[in-house]
């Protein structure tokens, strides 16, 4: 298994975290690394994925955990299970009424090890979606 995350503190309620990381047509408004995501977050549905760093790709994604407003799994790959992604966000309550936001994302198949040569350059991009959704959290509530 090959995976990487980031975390950050966000002075905001979990709802107002949690509206936003659910907000599929909201996304290009707060957040630097998403072009644009097709469909809805919601439990099971199936939406895709533009990311700028990415131009021209799409990624075919499954919200297969839906667990509001504390934790949701985005899941997809390529098929015969060559490779899988499942990316977690986590949203923790702090004792200061905030959230400690966390997004990890782990690889498995036979391909993972492509991932593992390619996790330099995606890691600041996981550190920007994380400081967007603080900046946009916490300018909102």
């Amino acid at each position: 298994m090959t995976g990487f995350g980031t975390q950050i503190p966000i002075a905001a309620a979990a709802d107002t975290v949690w509206s936003l990381l659910t907000d599929a047509a909201g996304y290009p408004d707060w957040n630097s690394t998403v072009a644009r995501i097709e469909g809805r977050i919601a439990p099971g549905a199936k939406l895709t994925l533009h990311a700028k760093a990415s131009s021209g790709r799409a990624f075919p994604l499954r919200v297969s955990v839906f667990e509001a407003p504390a934790r949701m799994v985005w899941t997809g790959g390529m098929p015969l299970g060559l490779l899988t992604g499942t990316r977690t966000f986590t949203l923790t309550p702090t004792p200061d009424g905030g959230v400690l936001f966390s997004m990890d994302e782990t690889f498995t198949g036979l391909m993972a090890w492509l991932i593992t040569r390619s996790m330099g350059k995606m890691l600041p991009a996981f550190n920007a979606f994380a400081a967007d959704l603080k900046r946009a959290a916490e300018a909102t509530g």
